[in-house]
């Protein structure tokens, strides 16, 4: 069974009118000192597992009338078509419909297994990581290696040995000796500690990036949601707590 065009139409305009309701409500608590009502933010997966669960748990156990739903996934979903409040990302800020508030500054890092560098040896230039097998994050493609320069940003491309889209096993491939990988630091930063993996210093630095949140453009962001901002922010540090 489907609906008829009539039928639709008028579930459309039933949605919007549940969804001013729902508006209305969390308005009214809002104006009363109260965080209350659903909301609905996308995250990636590795950061909402390592990082953004545990400091979002303390924060809602304080508010516990907020109606959270939070969808952990690496696909890059779209906040406004998809009906999100707001989307967590890590990297450079590409929607132009989204208004994006940092939350904290993402350093990321070359890295490799000691028994991949004492195979092929260390990187010293962005010239030198040509000849490297590269493992890449596919969500971002190839030309995900980006470089801060004095004249701009430059795109190295190492040689394709692996692709993978999820940040876990893109660390642990690069343990594993297959390639050397670019990661966060907030993935990276164990591993290295742990010597499973190696930094690879070379002449330039990566494009600085950052943990944000976003949410769609010519939308009012609730007080819940700045509130929410707001408590990540103060947890995660500037600079971060995975980089100390």
């Amino acid at each position: 069974m489907t609906l008829t065009e009539d039928g639709s139409a008028f579930l459309e305009r039933a949605r919007r009118i549940a969804r001013e309701i729902e508006d209305a409500t969390t308005d009214m608590s809002e104006r009363r000192g109260t965080l209350a009502g659903p909301i609905r933010i996308a995250a990636p997966v590795t950061f909402g597992r390592l990082h953004l669960g545990p400091a979002l748990y303390p924060f809602l156990r304080e508010h516990p009338e907020l109606e959270l739903t939070l969808d952990i996934d690496d696909r890059r979903v779209d906040a406004v078509s998809d009906g999100y409040d707001a989307v967590i990302r890590n990297g450079p800020i590409s929607d132009s419909r989204l208004i994006a508030w940092k939350l904290a500054p993402s350093r990321r890092v070359l890295a490799a297994s000691p028994d991949y560098l004492s195979r092929f040896g260390a990187p010293r230039t962005l010239r030198d990581l040509e000849a490297h097998q590269g493992i890449f994050y596919t969500n971002r493609g190839v030309a995900d290696w980006r470089f801060q320069t004095e004249s701009g940003t430059v795109i190295v491309r190492a040689r394709f040995a692996l692709g993978m889209n999820n940040g876990d096993m893109l660390r642990d491939a690069a343990a594993a000796g297959l390639g050397v990988a670019m990661l966060p630091a907030f993935i990276a930063g164990p591993a290295i500690r742990d010597g499973l993996l190696q930094e690879i210093e070379v002449d330039q630095k990566p494009e600085p990036e950052f943990i944000y949140m976003a949410h769609p453009q010519g939308r009012n962001p609730s007080a819940k949601l700045r509130a929410i901002a707001d408590h990540l922010k103060k947890t995660f540090g500037d600079p971060p707590y995975w980089d100390l």
